[in-house]
């Protein structure tokens, strides 16, 4: 079974930065696509942002691309993500996910995904 281990959350001020990291223990199918969602206290788990290994990306809407940049070293299996013009409603448990295609990661649901254990993302105002 493959792991997934983030990195990078933390406590930041409102306007700022953060880049978040996520590492697949191994390199298989189950990595070819891989993304980001979080949960915020109370609130259902949301689609962020996801990548393929030959470059494909996807995002909820085009209204986030501004915010949100996605890169991925397909030699390590990590992906890096950086969400700027932080605010306090972005405070929440961020999750990493890996599957076989976009589509199975951006689901949210489907029993082909890899879930990481979260990372905590605080803003403060």
């Amino acid at each position: 079974q493959v792991q997934l281990v983030e990195s990078g959350g933390g406590l930041v001020q409102a306007g700022g930065s953060l880049k978040l990291s996520c590492t697949a223990s191994r390199r298989t199918s189950s990595t070819y696509a891989m993304g980001w969602f979080r949960q915020a206290p109370g609130k259902e788990r949301e689609f962020l942002v996801a990548k393929n290994r030959s470059g494909g990306t996807t995002f909820p809407s085009d209204s986030v691309k501004d915010r949100f940049t996605i890169t991925r070293d397909n030699d390590k299996d990590t992906i890096y993500f950086q969400i700027n013009s932080l605010k306090p409603a972005y405070t929440a448990v961020y999750y990493c996910a890996a599957g076989p295609t976009l589509g199975t990661v951006t689901s949210g649901w489907s029993h082909a995904i890899v879930w990481g254990p979260g990372t905590q993302v605080t803003v403060s105002s």
